[in-house]
């Protein structure tokens, strides 16, 4: 019954630990956020930086919701390192313009969910996003 959190280790659903509709909570108050960010903001700080790095945040609570739901141990740490791996992933279908190949390139839609060109800043903002996550959770479980 003991949680283990030297290194944000296992937890064990639903003891201690916020339930899943926490997570989708967070989830749809961060899309919304994304939304006006991506509908309103045109500047050179909050949509590139500050929006990369609350998609991994947004990522990160949906995964947690379907997990929480689905199992009952979890790594925080494991969850939020391949909520980072896959935005790198995507960052790297970027450079590949993938959306070009695809013939997607004109798709308003495609554009924005998954971006139209590679930047070093982005894989920055992943990082930062990701290690803020795992601040969250360490105080959380403190």
């Amino acid at each position: 019954m003991a949680l283990r959190f030297p290194y944000l280790g296992t937890m064990k659903a639903p003891f201690m630990t916020p339930n899943w509709k926490t997570y989708f909570l967070g989830f749809i108050l961060l899309f919304i956020i994304e939304v006006c960010i991506a509908l309103y903001l045109h500047d050179t700080i909050i949509r590139p930086f500050v929006g990369d790095m609350l998609v991994v945040l947004l990522v990160y609570c949906f995964v947690m919701t379907v997990l929480l739901l689905t199992t009952t141990r979890i790594k925080i740490t494991i969850v939020a390192l391949s909520v980072l791996v896959f935005a790198f992933c995507v960052e790297a279908l970027q450079a590949t313009e993938l959306l070009q190949t695809l013939g997607l390139s004109e798709n308003k839609l495609a554009s924005v969910i998954l971006g139209s060109t590679f930047n070093w800043l982005d894989l920055v903002a992943y990082i930062i996003g990701t290690l803020f996550i795992i601040l969250l959770e360490k105080i959380r479980s403190a």
